[in-house]
């Protein structure tokens, strides 16, 4: 097990040909961190730091992100990460099959993060203690005007010049706060996406972003079968607010926290608010 004070992903699991990084730090209930896109664990690195102190933390990044692999071959849609999560859990020792007091993990989940664990619950059968969801794209429509150009064109974008491509990245996810993003911040969540592996990456993941893996959660909302707590950004201009009192709605005895002045990155527009939020919902329910 890594030091908490350290956030690099030492861990690799191969799964079907693809390599998977994680880590687990502390010690107590096991919590699972998901992220969205494009980012990767490195958003939710310090809420893991924090929560190690009194739960056993773990990160991943999914396929195609992050510090896991990148090849051209593997799929990487939500479908796939959905599958993926499921068996981690399993790897992990924490689907609930061995029968074990506590075995199922509280999860939070950020972004396309929540259908990936909404996928691994309602269509896996995964029994979760817990899920907090954090700005999380579950219901239709969802992506931004940028991300479905992208998706309509990723073989022509994929060819633009490094210093357009990344003129754009920049731009596209300075739009996801709404406080605005210090250099280095910005710097951390563009850098996995600028060479040329990376940008062909970034091309490939939106390109396999598809709205079906998502509706096929919407019928089964109502059969989440875990106490489930809806945290957003108040001015998120990536999955509006408004996505968020419906997802309460369509999920019975689910609530919701709107944190004020923060946009789709809540982690960087109000760290603090939302650290509170998770680690009063967390004492709550484990």
């Amino acid at each position: 097990m890594q030091e908490v004070g350290d956030v690099e992903l030492r861990e690799r699991t191969t799964w079907r040909g693809r390599e998977v990084a994680w880590a687990r730090w502390g010690s107590g209930p096991p919590l699972v961190l998901c992220h969205g896109t494009p980012w990767s664990s490195w958003l939710w690195a310090p809420y893991a730091q924090a929560l190690a102190a009194e739960m056993t933390v773990h990160v991943w990044d999914m396929p195609g992100f992050g510090l896991s692999s990148q090849d051209a071959d593997h799929a990487v849609d939500l479908a796939t990460q959905g599958e993926l999560l499921a068996d981690l859990l399993a790897l992990w020792g924490l689907d609930g099959r061995d029968g074990g007091a506590g075995a199922a993990p509280h999860v939070v989940a950020h972004d396309v993060g929540g259908a990936v664990a909404l996928r691994a619950h309602l269509l896996h059968g995964v029994p979760l203690a817990s899920l907090c969801l954090v700005d999380a794209v579950v219901l239709r429509p969802w992506g931004s005007p940028f991300f479905r150009l992208v998706r309509e064109h990723a073989d022509v974008l994929e060819r633009l010049p490094a210093a357009v491509h990344r003129g754009a990245l920049e731009a596209y996810v300075r739009g996801a706060s709404h406080r605005g993003l210090r250099d280095d911040d910005l710097a951390a969540l563009v850098g996995p996406w600028t060479d040329d592996a990376g940008r062909a990456a970034f091309y490939r993941q939106v390109a396999q972003a598809d709205e079906a893996h998502t509706a096929e959660l919407e019928p089964s909302l109502g059969r989440v079968a875990a106490p489930v707590h809806v945290v957003w950004g108040a001015e998120d201009t990536w999955v509006p607010v408004d996505r968020a009192h419906r997802l309460r709605d369509a999920i019975p005895g689910a609530t919701l926290h709107v944190v004020p002045d923060a946009g789709h990155l809540v982690q960087l527009d109000a760290p603090v608010a939302l650290a509170t939020e998770l680690h009063r919902w967390l004492a709550a329910v484990r």
